[in-house]
């Protein structure tokens, strides 16, 4: 399979010598003329008005408390969207509040600074953490108007540092605060999604300790995204149509609208809501329960006014477990529709083969097959 990541550069003035593409925020926040890496095809550029999307609000205080007829409730509602577009709101969370507005305000500081100070956490190419400003260095078209900061998160007992580590190791000991409010919040997203995967189990009929079991020892990825203003935002995105390639996404919103979800042949937006988390289904859950529960295109649109934020907690699998649906969701009418992978060989693809899209999980399942059957004959 050819790869579609392509390293982007740009002619240099002096000498046709070429040098990276860099995205500062500080800088393409005020600029009319947007490069051309960054507008993005007319059948994909964002629709001007999106109607709300209007996905369950799901109260898990009495899920949390052991209330059957709330558990049962909770579980509808779950299996109602994940079978349709795999998007649902959690509400009395357990998350704590200031925890929250903390790990906000720390992205706040974080992409304020100047472009050569983040620039120390520099994402290499091939890898998922640390600092990336639009992806410059993996693409060469419809490049995202977006900065991220990608943390490692391991829920093992020996690495429950590894976030205050990272950030002591990149950017220094002025920046512990950082590591300490991300491993804590991280810390709560682990929590919750392992939570979440026991109401999935309820859901689709297994055991609920399944996937909960299935990922207590994940290895999974927060994400930090920050949106910068542009002010012609119909000829970018700040996020593409993709799909997520991972289990489960967590994510919490700022108050600032650009979230899309494409629906029966409709982008439609969910509306910010600051006490609430958006949950989302991802390419691996989508294969854990044999393409019941489905992952869903979604990109993020940006303004001409307004810096959007957004931290996202995507779960993971640890690197041994192999991805391979319960037998309850396997039989003579519904057969295997993935072949059994791992995490990290769908995460290498998704960084190192294949832009993550619409066709992800079955452009990797040929991948996939091709590698096996190309390593039979060797």
């Amino acid at each position: 399979m050819t790869t579609n990541s392509i390293i982007t550069k740009e002619k240099s003035p002096i000498l046709g010598e070429e040098k990276p593409l860099i995205f500062d925020s500080s800088h393409m926040k005020n600029e009319f003329n947007i490069p051309t890496q960054y507008i993005w095809p007319d059948d994909e550029k964002p629709c001007v008005v999106a109607q709300e999307l209007h996905v369950p609000l799901i109260d898990l205080m009495g899920f949390f408390s052991g209330d059957p007829i709330a558990t049962q409730q909770a579980s509808r509602l779950v299996d109602e969207a994940c079978r349709s577009h795999g998007f649902f709101l959690v509400v009395n969370h357990g998350v704590d509040s200031n925890l929250i507005s903390n790990a906000h305000r720390y992205m706040d500081m974080f992409f304020d600074m100047p472009l050569f100070e983040k620039q120390k956490a520099q994402r290499k190419i091939g890898e998922h953490c640390g600092y990336a400003s639009s992806f410059t260095g993996r693409f060469s078209s419809k490049l995202p108007w977006k900065e991220t900061l990608s943390l490692r998160y391991t829920a093992k007992e020996n690495s429950s540092h590894i976030i205050k580590e990272y950030f002591q190791r990149t950017l220094g000991e002025s920046f512990n605060n950082l590591g300490n409010v991300y491993q804590e919040y991280c810390n709560s997203m682990n929590t919750l999604s392992l939570r979440i995967m026991e109401l999935l189990g309820i859901s689709l009929g297994v055991q609920k300790s399944h996937f909960k079991e299935f990922f207590e020892d994940n290895d999974s990825i927060m994400r930090l995204n920050y949106y910068p203003p542009c002010l012609k935002p119909e000829l970018t995105l700040g996020t593409g149509p993709h799909y997520d390639p991972t289990s489960l996404t967590v994510l919490h919103q700022d108050c600032v609208s650009g979230l899309q979800v494409f629906v029966d042949n409709e982008w439609y937006s969910i509306r910010p809501n600051f006490n609430a988390f958006v949950v989302n289904i991802g390419d691996t859950f989508m294969a854990l329960s044999n393409g019941i529960y489905k992952s869903c295109l979604h990109r993020a649109v940006v303004n001409n006014t307004t810096p959007r934020k957004s931290l996202a907690f995507f779960l993971c699998p640890h690197k041994d477990k192999v991805v391979t649906p319960p037998t309850e969701l396997v039989d003579y009418n519904n057969p295997r529709l993935y072949p059994d992978f791992t995490w990290p060989a769908l995460l290498e693809f998704t960084q190192k083969h294949y832009r993550a899209d619409k066709n992800t999980l079955q452009a990797f399942s040929m991948w996939l097959q091709e590698n096996n059957a190309e390593a039979k004959y060797e």
